[in-house]
């Protein structure tokens, strides 16, 4: 039982460690699998995933999109990751990765503008993908369509995102840090 006589519904995973104690390698719990229309996020609140949007009829999630736990980025939630991997996953469930960088970008909503980068890394168990260290290991069009898919995304939720660069995976890990100090507070 928890506090107050409440049942919880599940292990907020929220609370877990940034990394796993064993391999060293990054935790991401998946919000949205590869393939939904469905935008799924975490409820800390309530202790559940929800349905937070539905993408229109042609327009999936390219790829496994996540979160780093105890991590706050500048858009105030936790730290984004797109997870290269094999097969979808579910939400809820946590992902050992390895980063390979980050797609910076700053999103638009009416006057007010805020950094939203995107951190991009491999599945620790990924075959498909095992080869994948940087961005230049990707095919070339790889950066152009996740950006286009990026923008798309933030227009269906009346926001503008901008392309700002990539960087490596030492920068990523440099914002991984900085997001962890602002989820302390």
């Amino acid at each position: 039982m928890a506090k107050k006589g409440k049942k919880k519904s599940m292990v907020d995973p929220t609370r877990l460690s940034v990394k796993d104690p064993e391999s060293g390698l990054l935790q991401v719990v998946v919000e949205t699998p590869a393939g939904s229309r469905n935008k799924f996020s975490f409820d800390p609140e309530q202790e559940v995933f929800h349905i937070k949007s539905v993408l229109p009829a042609g327009m999936v999630f390219p790829y496994e999109f996540g979160f780093v736990p105890r991590t706050k980025a500048e858009d105030g939630d936790p730290i984004d990751v797109l997870i290269l991997m094999d097969e979808p996953a579910y939400p809820g469930v946590v992902v050992k990765v390895r980063l390979i960088g980050v797609i910076e970008g700053e999103q638009r909503e009416g006057k007010k503008t805020v950094r939203n980068d995107r951190l991009v890394a491999v599945s620790g168990v990924s075959h498909e993908y095992s080869n994948i260290h940087r961005f230049k290991d990707l095919p070339e069009k790889w950066l152009e369509e996740i950006e286009k898919f990026f923008v798309n995304y933030a227009g269906q939720q009346g926001k503008d995102f901008r392309f700002l660069g990539t960087k490596g995976a030492g920068e990523a890990m440099d914002l991984v840090q900085k997001a962890r100090k602002n989820g302390k507070r």
